[in-house]
Formats: structure tokens, sequence, C-alpha cells
């Protein structure tokens, strides 16, 4: 049975929702964006309204998904599990998911490259320790090992260590190479690189206190 569209009203609290009103009562919230399809004196039935309330979850969805990358990228994996706390139907996130790859605002390949370049610039750590928090974030491990192409674990401990090794100064080598050592192991880097990296530091620090 079909029921007449008798008014559309701004939600007070939420101006990007509107209230239908079918037959005089109340009927369902929709998108503001949803809600300019619809006009007074239009007439929904059943069928139509549980359509455009599948049309509303799969816009409320993608609306959240913007918010969330508006702050930094996010991996697909990353907005289904949000998704899911937020208790959104599967069907309203396929959709939502499907616009976001279409519109180029979720790509796995950049998110990877984007993660590693921010961990580079900021806490240098081996291919190793990316590969983990990659795949933590559902990264596909082909995707990772394409991101990783190229990557010089020796470089990223160097760009570490460098970063680290501030905080040790005035600390006797026996001391200082301890704490270094450390410091990159926990950041996974195997111990042939870390004694390298550390022997090269050490001389660096030594040349530049003589030289002072």
């Amino acid at each position: 049975m079909a029921q007449t569209i008798t008014g559309l009203r701004l939600q007070s609290r939420a101006k990007n929702r509107v209230n239908v009103y079918l037959d005089g009562g109340f009927g369902f919230g929709l998108s503001k964006v949803l809600a300019a399809e619809l006009k007074v004196g239009q007439q929904l039935d059943e069928d139509q309204i549980k359509k455009i309330q599948s049309r509303d979850a799969e816009e409320v969805a993608y609306q959240r998904a913007l918010n969330l990358i508006s702050r930094r990228p996010r991996s697909e994996q990353e907005l289904r599990m949000y998704f899911k706390r937020k208790r959104i139907s599967e069907e309203a996130q396929d959709g939502a998911i499907a616009r976001l790859i279409e519109g180029g605002l979720i790509d796995d390949y950049a998110f990877a490259e984007a993660w590693i370049e921010n961990r580079m610039s900021f806490r240098p750590r081996s291919a190793y320790a990316l590969r983990y928090e990659l795949r933590r974030k559902g990264i596909a491990i082909e995707v990772i090992e394409a991101s990783l192409e190229g990557f010089n674990d020796e470089k990223a401990a160097y760009l570490a260590a460098i970063k680290a090794a501030r905080r040790y100064r005035g600390l006797s080598e026996k001391q200082f190479r301890e704490r270094l050592n450390g410091y990159l192991s926990r950041r996974g880097f195997v111990y042939s690189i870390i004694s390298v990296v550390t022997d090269r530091i050490l001389g660096e620090v030594t040349a530049s206190e003589n030289g002072k």
C-alpha cells in the first residue's frame, strides 16, 4: 500500500539529515542528498521505501568513511573493521567501499607506499617490521612486497640510528652500543645490519667529538 509524503524537514540536531513524514506522521530519517530526490505529495510503496533506506544506509557509511579518510589514509580492511564496529550492514559496506575505490579514495597500493614513506621520515624500521604492520592493516602480501621493492634495510637502520644516537651521547662506548643495538633490534633489524650501522654511528660520533 502506497503512502504519501506529507513533509520533508531538516533534523534539528543533524543538518545533513531530513525527516520524511508519510501520511501526516513520521516515516523515516534520510540523508539530505537523497531527500533532495523526494517531494511532498509523492507516493512511495513499501519496496520503494526499503530501497531508499538501503541507499541511505550506504550513504551514511560513505560519509563516515570520508570523515575517517580526511584524517589519514585508510586501508579497505580498516574501513571494514570500522563499519563492523558501527554495525553497518554488509550491503551498505560494499556499496560505500565500491564508491570509495571508484573515486580513488581507497587504494591499498598507495596506502602501503604512504605508510612506508611516513615511517622512513619519522620512525624508520625494518622491512620485516613494516610487513608486520601492513599485514595488520589488512594489506595483501603481494601489495606489500611490491611496495617494499628496492627497500634498503641498512639505510633504514642508519636513519633510525641517527635519531636515537642523539639521546645516547655522553654514554660510554659500551653503553652507547648496547642502547643503540637494543633500539634497532626493537625495530626489527637483524644483528648483521645492527652491527654495521652501530659501528658507523660510533665512528661518526667519535669523529665529531674529536673535531670539536
